[in-house]
């Protein structure tokens, strides 16, 4: 004989109000657990609390990190510098005294200088960070860059 088949939906509901979960209280998120993770440990928790006594390093911070010390890097390749070097000398941002560029990458709004691309040009560079590879590139072609920390 076929019957109708029980929806599954209509199974295992319980009362009318537990609907399977035991006291009204249970199913309700986190709530009656006292919170998420060990966060009912002051609630009901008298046999956890001894393990989070033991261990020195559960509560508070723990060592430091001071941000304000962080650098932030902003960097430029001498390939850049190159192309740009018009429009760098009709704005002032860099001189040129007998064929030699002069160029503080502070005032260029940059504080490292990358080897990425050819040295044509003599270029005297003041910059708080540089790569080898740009280091070794310039003084081939005749320049300098000094590395000045700020």
């Amino acid at each position: 004989m076929l019957g109708r088949r029980k929806k599954k939906s209509a199974r295992m509901r319980g009362a009318k109000t537990t609907h399977g979960y035991g006291s009204k209280k249970k199913h309700r998120g986190s709530g009656h657990t006292g919170g998420v993770g060990n966060a009912g440990s002051g609630k009901r928790g008298d046999s956890k609390k001894p393990s989070y006594w033991a261990d020195q390093d559960y509560y508070g911070k723990h060592g430091f990190f001071h941000h304000g010390l962080k650098v932030k890097v902003n960097s430029i390749n001498i390939r850049d510098i190159e192309q740009n070097l018009k429009s760098y000398l009709v704005r002032k941002l860099v001189e040129e005294k007998n064929g030699v560029y002069f160029v503080d990458l502070k005032h260029l709004g940059f504080n490292k200088l990358l080897g990425s691309g050819k040295v044509t040009m003599k270029f005297n560079i003041t910059t708080e960070f540089a790569s080898k590879n740009v280091v070794e590139k310039v003084k081939e072609a005749g320049g300098e860059v000094t590395v000045a920390s700020s």
